[in-house]
């Protein structure tokens, strides 16, 4: 009677375990979706479909608005904005930060040089399989090159985020390479 016993408890623990980190596949179609934004402190509301018909798309999640690792990768990506706009790309960030917040992080750490995303009800890390592991109510460190119509091209999941600017800008310049050559 105790074999079934612990299986079942075993199972349980299995089900309610945190699920390991994820990414939506290279090839897969980008979500669609439309949320507020803050950008040098200014409000808006940002469209994915809107943003990829202009062209390239660096998505990035990010855990929490002013904490260490989250200021030092969007201060990255604020001084590679310049490189991403010569790719024809725009980079936004997404958290579960409240837009109050991210207004005042969209000066100070994004230098207001691009747009940071509110998902504070999670929807876009849930379709994008970022939300975190261990901590449901943010997101996983996870960055996405989207390419137009919709297509991730490349996905980067990394804790540390040191190298979030760096494969990002490689692999747009790959794809721009790509399509040069068609």
């Amino acid at each position: 009677m105790r074999k079934p016993a612990a299986a079942l408890s075993l199972l349980a623990a299995l089900a309610a375990a945190p699920m390991a980190w994820g990414a939506l596949p290279v090839g897969a179609t980008a979500p669609d979706f439309s949320t507020s934004a803050a950008m040098g402190g200014q409000v808006f509301q940002f469209s994915m479909a809107q943003a990829l018909r202009e062209g390239p798309v660096v998505l990035y999640f990010y855990p929490a608005a002013f904490t260490a690792g989250c200021t030092v990768e969007a201060h990255d990506f604020a001084e590679a904005t310049d490189q991403y706009r010569e790719l024809g790309a725009r980079v936004v960030g997404v958290s579960a930060d409240g837009i109050d917040v991210l207004q005042r992080f969209s000066v100070s750490a994004c230098q207001s040089k691009f747009a940071v995303a509110a998902d504070a009800d999670q929807r876009i890390m849930q379709t994008y399989d970022a939300v975190h592991d261990r901590n449901p109510e943010r997101a996983q460190r996870i960055s996405y090159v989207i390419v137009p119509p919709g297509k991730v091209i490349y996905s980067y999941t990394d804790s540390n985020p040191e190298h979030h600017v760096a494969n990002t800008l490689d692999a747009l310049r790959q794809w721009r390479r790509g399509n040069a050559q068609q």
